[in-house]
């Protein structure tokens, strides 16, 4: 039978499978949440909405669309401010909405609290579950219950971005690391680069399942022969670069990346403390020294182009990495380590079309009027079901946050 971790299988899973996949989601999101305990429902961290906030949107995405949307069976032709029954919850929409107030000012004013966000994240799930059940089997039926799977495991990944950021006791540590949530970092001895031959590869996805929207849809890309890395760059080819002053280097900043160090002062990755005489950074709250064979991480697209200029190599393009990640296994091509930068601004796929609940919304610009960049891979954080091949996500440029590292190919 299906796991409920197989990234291809959830997509297309029947409401057996889908129940479990959520339960699975909800028990995940739980166990980051634990990280937060103690913490004040409306503080944030790291730049991001409050984790109790994130953690309630998961419910008050599955209420929204699923049991309150009386148009919940048209799945991606759902009016988007089509009639809603009540909530469950009187104050759902003050607290989550995004036609309300920004988050910041309303949860500074009122709050709910951990209590009041667990009841509503049990009582939204077993409506849903409830729901799920007599759904029907086709994809319309299934849209929104599928994408609500997709939202609940990405946000599962943002709140341990957000644990990253916490001074946990070792208690707290070992807990999360007992439910399996923090998992080490692979460290890979360097393999050659892998070549490979021109070819038309299909970028995004065909049609059927839950396919998200930066998805939408597979079309073909013609690939002139390449090289590119087997996996992606680690901190001992990092700390070269930091070594040979190139972060006070203006030869190998593009003009957008130069400018966000100088503002942001940066002089090494996020977290990093140290990096002469080995890498020292902080994690979950404590210094660690990190295995120079572990990827790069907390990385920004600036800093990622800049490596790759200075190393005279260059960042893959999406159709690229597709063609490694497909067929490059048997040869050493690794991911799902850690997300990666490739080249390239956003933009939507031809013929590509937001759906009704734009979990993919891609903004005109990002910060200071730039294009946001595009992730591609998966991290050892988020849940397996993220882990796909043409799996894609949206971030701003100067992002460095997020479990994000790079791989380059030759010029």
């Amino acid at each position: 039978s299906a796991s409920v971790h197989d990234g291809l299988a959830t997509r297309r899973a029947d409401a057996g499978l889908l129940s479990l996949a959520l339960m699975d989601a909800r028990n995940r999101t739980l166990g980051w949440l634990a990280a937060f305990e103690g913490l004040h429902p409306g503080q944030a961290l790291a730049g991001f909405n409050p984790p109790w906030w994130l953690a309630g949107q998961a419910g008050w995405f599955q209420e929204h669309w699923i049991s309150r949307h009386v148009q919940r069976n048209r799945g991606a032709a759902a009016d988007l401010s089509g009639p809603r029954l009540a909530s469950i919850e009187p104050r759902a929409d003050a607290w989550f909405s995004p036609r309300h107030s920004s988050t910041a000012q309303r949860w500074q004013q009122a709050a709910p609290q951990p209590d009041e966000l667990l009841a509503y994240l049990a009582s939204t799930l077993d409506t849903t579950l409830d729901l799920l059940d007599n759904a029907g089997t086709d994809d319309t039926a299934l849209y929104f219950y599928r994408l609500a799977l997709l939202q609940e495991d990405r946000l599962g990944e943002t709140l341990a971005v957000l644990a990253q950021a916490l001074d946990l006791a070792p208690e707290r540590h070992a807990a999360l690391t007992g439910r399996g949530l923090w998992t080490a970092l692979p460290s890979r001895g360097r393999r050659d680069a892998i070549s490979l031959h021109g070819q038309t590869v299909l970028l995004g996805s065909p049609a059927g399942g839950c396919v998200p929207d930066a998805e939408q849809w597979a079309h073909p890309v013609a690939v002139p022969a390449f090289e590119i890395d087997a996996q992606p760059v680690g901190w001992a080819e990092y700390t070269e670069f930091v070594d040979d002053g190139a972060y006070d280097d203006r030869r190998w900043w593009t003009d957008a990346g130069w400018a966000h160090l100088q503002a942001s002062a940066k002089r090494a990755p996020r977290d990093v403390e140290q990096m002469a005489g080995g890498v020292l950074a902080r994690r979950q709250g404590l210094l660690q020294r990190l295995p120079l064979a572990q990827p790069v991480l907390n990385v920004s697209a600036h800093e990622a182009a800049a490596w790759c200029c200075w190393a005279g190599r260059r960042l893959p393009s999406e159709a690229e990495w597709v063609a490694a990640a497909a067929s490059a296994s048997a040869c050493g091509f690794a991911w799902g380590d850690v997300l990666e930068w490739v080249a390239g601004v956003a933009q939507p796929f031809p013929g590509g079309q937001a759906g009704p609940a734009a979990l993919d919304a891609l903004p005109a610009a990002g910060a200071q009027g730039m294009p946001w960049r595009v992730l591609r891979g998966a991290s050892v954080w988020g849940s397996a079901r993220l882990r796909h091949v043409q799996a894609r996500r949206f971030a701003p440029a100067d992002s460095d946050a997020l479990f994000v590292g790079f791989r380059s190919c030759a010029q």
